[in-house]
């Protein structure tokens, strides 16, 4: 068998197929062994297999859009979630991005609307409230319909330093404000949480003022 590490610490014979190995491995998760797999694979496939690829990733970067209600990923101008008229438009669950509302989805147990913030509050990154969507969610909670606020940040540094500056934001405001109980572990992203665990979770919610006792 034709040893990977050393192709891949070698020059390619072909300039196609080492731009190809280059942009894949520029996806997380993607080293340089794993892509030069994957475009050998491509390159095995019938030409219409990497066609459809081709076809569906320009189309999703083309017409994808987000929810103007949300901020979740969409195929129209409101999602589905927002969309549906039965869910509870009282609970707002607030997530840091789209991987987040799928994992609680999956757990059938939350029926109330979203709020996808883009992100979490991140100096190291450069990343402060201004670039992320928390204007849009303080403008939808001072509407009023709104009488329940849950946290579901991951359990991080950046997480709670998010949710802290959004509770400040609000906190004299007439809405309760909880966090999501912590079954995930200090430090866990919400995607590789079990189902049944998230959904536990959620539903044993506690005040965010009981969660900033406790830290």
């Amino acid at each position: 068998m034709i040893n990977l590490n050393y192709i891949c610490d070698m020059n390619f014979s072909s300039k196609l197929l080492e731009n190809a190995v280059n942009e894949v491995s520029q996806l997380p998760g993607i080293g340089k062994r794993t892509a030069l797999r994957l475009v050998l694979h491509l390159l095995k496939q019938p030409k219409e297999r990497t066609t459809y690829l081709t076809t569906a990733l320009n189309s999703l970067r083309d017409n994808i859009k987000l929810c103007k209600k949300c901020h979740n990923i969409s195929d129209v101008e409101l999602c589905e979630i927002c969309a549906n008229k039965n869910r509870d438009e009282q609970f707002l669950c607030v997530v840091e991005d789209v991987r987040d509302v799928m994992a609680i989805e999956s757990t059938a147990q939350f029926k109330g609307l979203y709020h996808v913030l883009g992100g979490k509050i991140s100096p190291i990154e450069g990343i402060g409230p201004q670039n992320l969507t928390i204007d849009s969610l303080i403008k939808k909670v001072k509407q009023g319909a709104i009488k329940e606020i849950i946290f579901a940040l991951s359990s991080t540094m950046e997480g709670d330093t998010t949710n802290f500056y959004i509770y400040r934001q609000i906190e004299n405001l007439d809405i309760k404000v909880s966090t999501i109980a912590r079954g995930i572990s200090v430090g866990d992203e919400l995607e590789y949480a079990d189902e049944i665990t998230l959904g536990r979770s959620i539903l044993n919610r506690i005040p965010f003022e009981n969660s900033l006792k406790s830290s």
